[in-house]
């Protein structure tokens, strides 16, 4: 397996100018406003990011629990992860090497971890149709990814990239979408973009179509930026997109007024 390069990954993308044109909205109206009405605004905000925050834990849950109960057990492990990451962030620590990523794995899957402590993943994986790099490949692939990664400038591409490729090695033996995405979220969060997460059973049917149709294609040609490549990033930042609307839409509306339930608050925005 070869990593896909960052020298081939589009330095920019359309749907980046509408996030940071919300986020430098948000920091505007948390800065610029008059003291009493900003102690409102930033409660209001913070409020509108722990909810993001326990949304993405719960479907990250939702995505690949089989039963309501495994769904339960994986919300109080991602709640966890979650918890670790923040205190990072606090802390000026974002994932940067494979000793976080080993965290990440004992937070996200603690059973597995146990069964294979300080390890990667020992037997082959298939993903789909895609056949994951061999076990004997992985510590190599991994140093490789950190390494790449400080080297991609913008941190929303960086995020993106990191999550594709974390998923395209597949390193542990259990909980690696869960550990992609996670990861993916720490780094985001730390460079102060909100969580981000794949939104309902549509969006997650596109979610495993694209990332699939990417890891394949990628395979053939490890060398090319493809469509199957490009739309995966562009519905990931669709995702930014929708969180960062999401917090615009609590911060500058009444505190009393109805935003209706989180579907007309999200805006769904998969595209089938």
């Amino acid at each position: 397996m070869k990593l896909l390069q960052p020298d081939i990954l589009p330095k920019h993308f359309a749907m980046m100018d509408e996030i940071e044109t919300d986020m430098k909205t948000i920091y505007r109206t948390l800065v610029f406003t008059p003291e009493l009405q900003a102690t409102t605004l930033l409660q209001r905000y913070y409020a509108a990011i722990q909810h993001l925050r326990d949304v993405l834990s719960f479907k990250n849950a939702q995505q690949e629990a089989q039963t309501e109960e495994e769904a339960r057990a994986y919300l109080t492990h991602l709640e966890e992860a979650m918890e670790l990451m923040v205190e990072e962030i606090r802390s000026g620590v974002c994932i940067g090497n494979a000793v976080d990523l080993f965290r990440m794995f004992r937070s996200v899957a603690p059973e597995a971890a146990a069964r294979h402590p300080n390890r990667y993943r020992d037997t082959l994986v298939q993903v789909g149709a895609y056949l994951a790099p061999e076990s004997r490949l992985i510590d190599g692939l991994v140093h490789e990814l950190f390494s790449l990664l400080p080297t991609i400038p913008h941190p929303l591409i960086r995020g993106i990239w990191l999550h594709h490729e974390l998923i395209r090695i597949h390193p542990f033996v259990d909980g690696n979408g869960r550990i992609g995405r996670m990861a993916k979220n720490w780094l985001l969060m730390y460079e102060l973009y909100p969580p981000i997460f794949i939104y309902g059973l549509s969006d997650r049917r596109r979610y495993i179509r694209y990332i699939s149709e990417s890891f394949r294609e990628l395979e053939d040609q490890p060398d090319v930026f493809h469509p199957s490549t490009q739309t995966f990033f562009e519905d990931e930042l669709r995702r930014v997109k929708a969180s960062t609307g999401f917090l615009l839409a609590r911060l500058l509306r009444d505190v009393d007024h109805d935003f209706g339930d989180e579907d007309r608050d999200l805006k769904p925005y998969a595209k089938d």
